[in-house]
C-alpha cells in the first residue's frame, strides 16, 4: 500500500460510510482497480483504523446530541430512554449476524464485484422508492428501530449500503426524515467500538504490519471526509435527494458488473 492509496481509501471510506453508496462495496472496487493482492491481507488493522475515524466523526458532529441523550437517560427522561433502547434493539440483527456468519462474511469481501456491482444496483432501487414522496411524521418507536436494524444486518453485504439501507427504510416507516438520518448514524456507532474492541482482544491486529504514517494518512482522511459527508447527507436527506445517490449506485453497480464479465 502506498501513502496515495492510503489517502484514497481513507476519503473513500469517510465518504461512503456516510453517503449512501455503500463504503465495502466501494472498497472492494478499489482494491481490485489497485490491483493489490497484498492490500486485503494486511489491511485489518488499516480498515479498524478507518471505521474508528468515521465512528469519531460521528460523535464529534453529534456530541451535543449524545451529551444530552446521556443526561437525560440518567435522569431517567421518558424520551431519552426511549431512544436509547430504540438504539440498544437495532444493534442486535447486525450483532448477531456478525457473529453466527462471520466465517461467512469474511468470505465474501474477496473482491467479489459481481456481488459487489448486484447489490450497489439493490441499493439504487431501494433509494430510488425510499425517495419518492412519504408521509413521514411517525415517530421512532421500538418495533420500527427493530425493522432498521435489520436493515443494517443486511447491508452488511458488501454494495449493500448501511446508510441507505437504514435511512431508507425508516423513511418507508414514516420516521420523520432528518430523525431517520441521526439515527441512522447514530446506531452505527455501538456496533463500530464493539468491532473495535473485538478485534483489538482477539490479538489479530497485532499480526499485521503497516507503515503507521498510512495508518495516520488513512485515519485523517477518513475523519475530516467523514465529518464533511455526514453533514452534508442530513441537509440532502431533508430535502429528499436521494435520487442523485440512486443514479450514481445504478452507474457504480454496472460499472463493477462490466468488470466482472470483460475485465
Amino acid at each position: 500500500m502506498s501513502s496515495i492509496e492510503a489517502l484514497i481509501l481513507g476519503i473513500i471510506q469517510g465518504l461512503t460510510e456516510f453517503l449512501p453508496v455503500s463504503s465495502s462495496g466501494h472498497l472492494e472496487l478499489a482494491k481490485v482497480l489497485f490491483g493489490s493482492n497484498a492490500l486485503p491481507k494486511e489491511s485489518l488493522l488499516f480498515t479498524v483504523i478507518l471505521h474508528l475515524a468515521t465512528a469519531l466523526s460521528t460523535v464529534v458532529l453529534y456530541r451535543k446530541d449524545l451529551t444530552q441523550l446521556f443526561s437525560k437517560a440518567i435522569a431517567r427522561e421518558r424520551q431519552a430512554l426511549n431512544f436509547s433502547l430504540a438504539i440498544i434493539l437495532s444493534m442486535f440483527p447486525a450483532a448477531l449476524v456478525g457473529f453466527f456468519l462471520e466465517d461467512f462474511i469474511d468470505s465474501l469481501f474477496s473482491g467479489n464485484t459481481l456481488l459487489v456491482g448486484a447489490m450497489l444496483i439493490v441499493t439504487a432501487g431501494l433509494l430510488y422508492v425510499a425517495d419518492k414522496p412519504q408521509s413521514s411524521e411517525k415517530n421512532l418507536t421500538q418495533r420500527r428501530a427493530l425493522f432498521i436494524g435489520i436493515a443494517q444486518a443486511i447491508a452488511i453485504l458488501p454494495g449493500i449500503s448501511r446508510s441507505g439501507a437504514t435511512i431508507s427504510t425508516a423513511v418507508l416507516l414514516g420516521v420523520q426524515r432528518e430523525q431517520a438520518a441521526r439515527f441512522s448514524f447514530l446506531m452505527v456507532v455501538p456496533l463500530i467500538f464493539g468491532k473495535i474492541a473485538k478485534d483489538l482482544l482477539s490479538g489479530d491486529l497485532m499480526q499485521t504490519t503497516i507503515n503507521p504514517l498510512h495508518l495516520v494518512l488513512g485515519f485523517t482522511a477518513a475523519f475530516i471526509s467523514g465529518l464533511v459527508a455526514c453533514s452534508w447527507m442530513i441537509a440532502l436527506v431533508k430535502r429528499s435527494k436521494l435520487i442523485y445517490f440512486s443514479l450514481y449506485c445504478l452507474l457504480a453497480g454496472s460499472i463493477a458488473l462490466l468488470l466482472t464479465f470483460f475485465a
